[in-house]
């Protein structure tokens, strides 16, 4: 359902609607006469920006069926350089696709050009409503991370002056903190270079603390500004919190911070014969679900790209996260278009429900073990006890076992 754009009484393109089921919603006071609204900004105004509710909260079967009969909302990520990026809206048609299905686009901002700023005007124009996600430069890891989170405020910051200058219109803000970008270029091209490089983060707890008040600054003025604000996060960190370890964020780069909306990429062309599986498992538990990914990668010149999935793929993982999410991300947009995505996706047929995957139990034993390693790390003390209480369990049994009878 489009709503209205609304700035100091203009009315503007028509953007998407916000539900008060919204998790987003959650703290924030709508503005006289607008409700289940969130504010927006464009060129350092306040706005009111519709958007549409997350994930399925209904627990009865009629709520169910009325969930499933809703398309859900979709959102393309797309991580182009700015020539490729004007190259794929040069015509229009691209936009006028994603309008009619309509889907936003969650932007990479790698750098703030001039002919970035066309783009994201074009799709202010056409009606598509748009996410930032700034970047870092790449010789400072490229994605947001514990490492460079000092200096993560200042690069919102120089967005914020890049879309003032501009007068761009956005629907929000996401912070896509991932393992530094060196990290996915080691993993392929030299991966015993990696525990070097990784082993000692271990020791420095404190990073992770830092970061973690930095990162919730960060969203704090966000939200300031007016920003529906969003993270893009890896699903095992759910495992994680539960069992109160900082093993992974401390290993990767990873922040656990709180957002208005979390992301879980679950990307099953990089994880082929468990994918499907997790996002049986993981989907249920997630605000939005992304997956994918149909082709694309970072915007850094020879940096190793995602592997692609077919249209029969990428059509299981939809309904499979469907199932539980309304919410949806596919990475990305530019592989969507090279492969005829695009329109498939009008005349998509959400009805149809998803089956179990046949190795769905492997994606729950993979959790359960994944939970038990990040206790272990979180508890080294209770682990060594059980440990050590089973080794004299054991032993006692088998000394009983020689006794002459």
């Amino acid at each position: 359902m489009w709503g209205r754009f609304v700035i100091h009484g203009l009315h503007l393109r028509p953007l998407l609607t916000l539900s008060a089921r919204d998790p987003g919603i959650a703290g924030h006071v709508s503005p006289p006469g607008v409700s289940g609204a969130k504010l927006g900004k464009i060129a350092g105004q306040t706005a009111v920006v519709r958007l549409p509710a997350g994930c399925d909260d209904e627990g009865t079967t009629t709520g169910r069926r009325q969930f499933l009969r809703q398309p859900p909302r979709l959102t393309f990520a797309c991580e182009l350089d700015p020539a490729r990026l004007t190259a794929l809206f040069a015509d229009g048609t691209v936009a006028a696709e994603l309008r009619a299905i309509e889907a936003r686009v969650a932007l990479m901002l790698s750098d703030f050009s001039d002919a970035r700023a066309m783009v994201v005007r074009q799709l202010n124009a056409a009606g598509v409503p748009v996410v930032a996600i700034p970047l870092m430069p790449y010789e400072d890891g490229y994605y947001f991370t514990t490492g460079n989170a000092p200096r993560a405020a200042e690069r919102y910051e120089q967005w914020q002056g890049w879309a003032a200058e501009h007068r761009l219109a956005w629907e929000g803000v996401g912070l896509d903190i991932e393992p530094e970008a060196r990290i996915y270029e080691l993993l392929v091209a030299k991966p015993r270079a990696l525990l070097p490089m990784l082993l000692p983060r271990l020791r420095d707890t404190g990073r992770i603390r830092r970061a973690r008040a930095a990162y919730a600054a960060l969203v704090e003025q966000i939200r300031a500004d007016g920003y529906h604000v969003g993270n893009y996060q890896f699903p095992i960190i759910i495992e994680e919190r539960r069992a109160g370890s900082t093993l992974l964020q401390r290993l990767l780069g990873l922040v656990d911070v709180a957002t208005d909306r979390e992301v879980w990429m679950l990307y099953s062309s990089v994880m082929r014969g468990i994918g499907p599986a997790l996002l049986w498992s993981y989907g249920p538990e997630a605000q939005a679900i992304g997956v994918g990914s149909t082709g694309g990668g970072p915007d850094i010149p020879g940096h190793p790209q995602v592997p692609a999935l077919g249209w029969e793929e990428l059509a299981e993982d939809l309904r499979l996260a469907r199932r539980s999410c309304d919410d949806l991300l596919i990475h990305s947009l530019e592989g969507c278009v090279q492969r005829g995505f695009l329109p498939r996706l009008r005349t998509f047929d959400w009805h149809q429900e998803a089956t179990r995957p046949a190795n769905a139990w492997l994606a729950a034993s993979l959790r359960r073990t994944l939970l038990l390693a990040f206790w272990a790390s979180a508890h080294p003390l209770e682990t060594l006890g059980l440990a050590s209480a089973s080794i004299w369990i054991l032993s006692r049994r088998a000394c009983s076992g020689r006794l002459p009878a």
